[in-house]
């Protein structure tokens, strides 16, 4: 505790009252004094006289705040003065309390009673800010690191789709994938099915981040061409060749598959499309994922298919499958529901015949640029760049198998 007043008369008494209640004190002639002690020292609590020559109290009390801003200590002016102007003027300088003078001894220890207990909250805050600030940082240490791991999560799993354009001898095919947050559960690839046979594939896993992007990725090893062993969506012929298997037992496999030996609460939907080059002849079966989208080169729209239960829900389920017969110049389009769930600024979904509208409009555009074309018109129904879904999509078009190569 700090004494600071001119009168050493003052001091004195003021000074041995504190110390026979058992506080610590320090004194000081004058304001100039006080403030070099305060430097080396800083005090809890500080009694200091208003009127004094050189720096009066009023001036000291400003000094010592711009001294110890970053510490709180509980400043009582001692004065005589009774003005109401100036008791806030006081106040204004950064003064906690007031004390009469002659100073009363009850009434002193009583304000420092009190003042003791505001500077005993104003550590426990300032303890409690540090807590904060310490695990803020934590915090932001480890934001860091998972920002920074979920980054490489992302080139992962865009890896998943190292092509974006491929040429056929019968048709181009383009992808496009695009997550909602760093990580997503949309996943969009094709893999070669033997001899002039191509598999399309769209998946949509519940939910969204890290665990339903370790679905996506486990799915696709059931339908990669890098091992066809392991491909459910592939068979083989009486000479061990693979061969496509029927998209609807191929999708009935992989249900009873994830629902067997995966241990996870996520299910998915699914669209399975065999494609054969030479005749045009497009096997589908779906499970729950939205329906294909046929834009015919003539520019009319069709959308149909059997809707399906999604995967991962129940054992036991069979699927339908239908067939749509392609001819050059048309397209077919697998898109996850990101496209037709997307709200407008008013909350109102894009829906089935929203997206037929943009498929329309976009006729003069082909493969990569289709796509990115869809994405801008999305973001224009939208009005905004960031999407609430996942997308993803691809594209089939059928050309004159005659021409070209592979």
């Amino acid at each position: 505790m700090l004494v600071v007043d001119d009168s050493r008369l003052q001091r004195r008494l003021l000074a041995g009252s504190l110390k026979r209640w058992g506080y610590e004190v320090t004194e000081a002639g004058s304001a100039e004094e006080a403030l070099q002690l305060c430097r080396s020292e800083p005090p809890d609590l500080v009694l200091s006289d208003w009127m004094m020559p050189g720096m009066n109290g009023i001036e000291f009390c400003r000094a010592f705040r711009d001294l110890s801003a970053d510490r709180f200590a509980y400043f009582i002016l001692l004065t005589s003065k009774r003005e109401k102007a100036e008791v806030v003027a006081g106040l204004h300088s950064g003064a906690d309390d007031f004390l009469s003078k002659p100073v009363d001894g009850d009434e002193l220890r009583a304000r420092i009673t009190a003042g003791e207990r505001i500077i005993g909250i104003q550590k426990e805050l300032s303890r409690s800010n540090r807590l904060i600030r310490e695990t803020l940082s934590e915090l932001q240490t480890l934001y860091d690191s998972l920002d920074k791991d979920l980054l490489e999560a992302k080139k992962l799993q865009q890896s998943l789709l190292p092509e974006r354009h491929r040429v056929f001898r019968g048709g181009t095919l383009s992808l496009m994938l695009r997550s909602s947050g760093h990580v997503g559960g949309d996943l969009v690839g094709f893999f070669e099915a033997g001899p002039r046979k191509l598999c399309l594939y769209g998946i949509d896993v519940s939910g969204h981040g890290i665990s339903s992007a370790l679905m996506t990725a486990r799915l696709a090893g059931y339908l990669s061409s890098s091992a066809p062993g392991q491909n459910l969506a592939l068979t083989r012929d009486d000479r061990g060749n693979p061969v496509p298997r029927p998209p609807a037992q191929a999708i009935q496999a992989i249900n009873e598959l994830v629902l067997n030996e995966m241990d996870t609460e996520h299910y998915f939907t699914l669209l399975l499309a065999n494609v054969d080059l030479d005749t045009g002849l497009v096997q589908v079966a779906q499970a729950g994922h939205p329906h294909p989208v046929i834009r015919r080169r003539d520019g009319k729209i069709e959308q149909f298919g059997t809707g399906g239960f999604p995967v991962g829900l129940l054992s036991g389920v069979s699927y339908r499958q239908f067939d749509i017969q392609l001819q050059p110049g048309d397209r077919l389009l697998i898109l996850s529901d990101g496209f037709t769930e997307c709200p407008d600024p008013l909350g109102r979904m894009l829906g089935e015949d929203g997206l037929a509208r943009i498929v329309a409009s976009l006729g003069d555009m082909h493969d990569e640029a289709f796509l990115s074309g869809l994405l801008w018109k999305l973001s224009e129904f939208s009005g905004a760049s960031d999407f609430p879904d996942d997308l993803s999509g691809l594209m089939f078009q059928r050309n004159d198998p005659t021409l070209g190569q592979e």
